[in-house]
């Protein structure tokens, strides 16, 4: 298993790139892209007042090494953010987390190709043995991206947290190495150009690669 210290590097896709946060360069188009507060319901965080007030955010998350926060950019604009966390280098296991989309950014293929880029390195670069997914266990929304995109169900964790004064039960899922060449072969193939139609539509799901 390589280094801790190779997690924190630019990952380049067909249509996203994440980087390491940048918050001068960042804080406008994300206040801009994540005005909608229901992006904010489950997260720790926000929703920002300002572009101000999210830059003084984001230069909080870049100077931490647990997490590691990325900035996901399509077409140079930063549309959203994510993260690896809970990093576990002796036991090759890390959790993909803090993860929130603008608008602009929501349902496209750009997105599903973030969580890719994070699974891949953490596999096939760094070969490590397990990657977590965990969410308030009423996020249904979160609970339904983590099972498109590979993830297995394994619990929940009941008063796990607080968050924003409130009990938070976590739902936990995870990917493990044994499973991932198959999952990395569905994303590549539901990310090939030739799985959508003229108008974007796609031919084929991902749960349908799979299978």
């Amino acid at each position: 298993m390589r280094s801790v210290s190779e997690l924190a590097r630019t990952l380049a896709g067909e249509g996203v790139v994440l980087r390491p946060i940048d918050p001068d360069a960042d804080a406008t188009a994300l206040f801009e892209a994540s005005r909608d507060p229901a992006i904010w319901t489950y997260l720790p965080y926000g929703p920002y007042a300002s572009a101000d007030e999210l830059r003084a955010a984001l230069a909080e998350k870049a100077g931490s090494d647990d997490p590691i926060f990325f900035t996901v950019v399509v077409d140079d604009v930063p549309l959203g953010s994510l993260s690896y966390l809970r990093i576990t280098p002796q036991h090759g296991v890390i959790e993909i987390g803090h993860i929130w989309f603008g608008t602009p950014l929501q349902r496209t293929p750009a997105a599903t190709e973030a969580i890719y880029l994070l699974a891949r390195h953490v596999f096939d670069d760094l070969g490590w043995r397990r990657l977590e997914w965990k969410c308030d266990a009423q996020n249904a929304k979160s609970r339904r991206a983590a099972e498109r995109f590979g993830f297995t169900f394994e619990g929940v964790f009941r008063k796990h947290m607080i968050v924003k004064g409130r009990d938070r039960d976590t739902a936990w899922f995870s990917i493990i190495d044994d499973e991932w060449p198959a999952i990395r072969a569905a994303f590549e193939a539901w990310l090939a150009p030739e799985n959508f139609d003229a108008a974007g539509a796609q031919r084929k799901s991902l749960a349908q690669w799979r299978q």
